[in-house]
């Protein structure tokens, strides 16, 4: 039996070493029956084997989540476009210097908008410090989409509260990379969507979102329906910021026109600060 496990651990291996070789050199890599099905990106990057890239993407983090003790999650959403206060106040600095009218609005807007980077941070730090010390079934880790401003914040105070963190990136036309404070373990990245989200749901005992734009109200939004439809279990799902949210949703007119039911609007809370939602959700549990 021994033999047997490595006689195709080597072939396993050997089929990845062939496809090494080819990026090394620099060889194109043509189509080849021969090749192992599943060392042929030519085959599995083909349309008919979406099914099977998809199924991968919903096993890769679930497995490796699962291996290294993550049960229990937060997702935060928010701008990628937020920057941290530091960052913003040398952009500030240069536009008062310029001159440029133009310029300095922008990071007049910039500074006001790193507060919630500021916030983001402090709520990742709260919940990696309420974890800390505890078994792995009480640890509860903060999962963002990985990428930068509000993401990098939450994931910043979770790393620096010495807490493993997760970050669900996504593939997108224009140059993305994780932040650097997402754990190197926990760091994934998708091509489709609808799975990245899924695993947003999978492990979450809570949604944060702070201000930001499509990206953001299409994950908020996928969450309310989920649980508004139960098709996922109740959940806190908190807008942290209220005069941005408020000003940017009326969800009263929904009630008024008869689209949702009245209980529908108990499915969000409004909060001011990092400190207000961690309350929520420590009263939610009990914690």
């Amino acid at each position: 039996m021994e033999n047997t496990q490595n006689l195709s651990a080597h072939r396993l291996a050997d089929a990845w070493a062939e496809l090494q070789v080819q990026a090394d050199s620099g060889t194109p890599l043509h189509p080849d029956a021969y090749r192992l099905a599943f060392a042929d990106p030519e085959f599995l990057l083909r349309r008919e084997t979406r099914g099977l890239r998809m199924q991968l993407e919903m096993l890769k983090p679930d497995l490796e989540q699962t291996r290294l003790g993550i049960e229990n999650t937060i997702v935060v959403f928010g701008s990628a476009r937020f920057l941290p206060p530091e960052e913003a106040q040398a952009k500030l600095n240069t536009a008062r210097a310029s001159g440029d009218a133009s310029a300095l609005r922008v990071a007049e807007r910039q500074v006001r908008n790193a507060a919630y980077y500021d916030q983001a941070r402090r709520f990742g730090k709260l919940v990696a410090e309420h974890s800390k010390g505890r078994t792995p079934k009480e640890q509860i880790h903060i999962c963002t989409g990985g990428g930068p401003g509000i993401m990098e914040a939450a994931n910043r105070g979770a790393h620096e509260a010495g807490m493993p963190n997760v970050g669900l990136n996504i593939a997108l036309p224009h140059e993305q990379h994780a932040n650097p404070y997402v754990t190197p373990a926990l760091n994934f990245k998708f091509h489709y969507f609808a799975m990245r989200k899924m695993h947003f749901m999978m492990r979450a005992k809570a949604l944060v979102a702070f201000p930001g734009g499509f990206g953001t109200l299409d994950e908020l939004f996928e969450v309310v329906t989920l649980v508004q439809t139960r098709k996922a279990k109740p959940v806190p799902i908190i807008l942290c910021g209220t005069p941005y949210w408020r000003r940017l949703l009326n969800l009263e007119v929904l009630v008024e026109e008869g689209a949702i039911s009245p209980e529908d609007l108990d499915l969000v809370s409004y909060v001011e600060s990092p400190e207000a939602a961690w309350e929520v959700i420590k009263g939610f549990y009990a914690l």
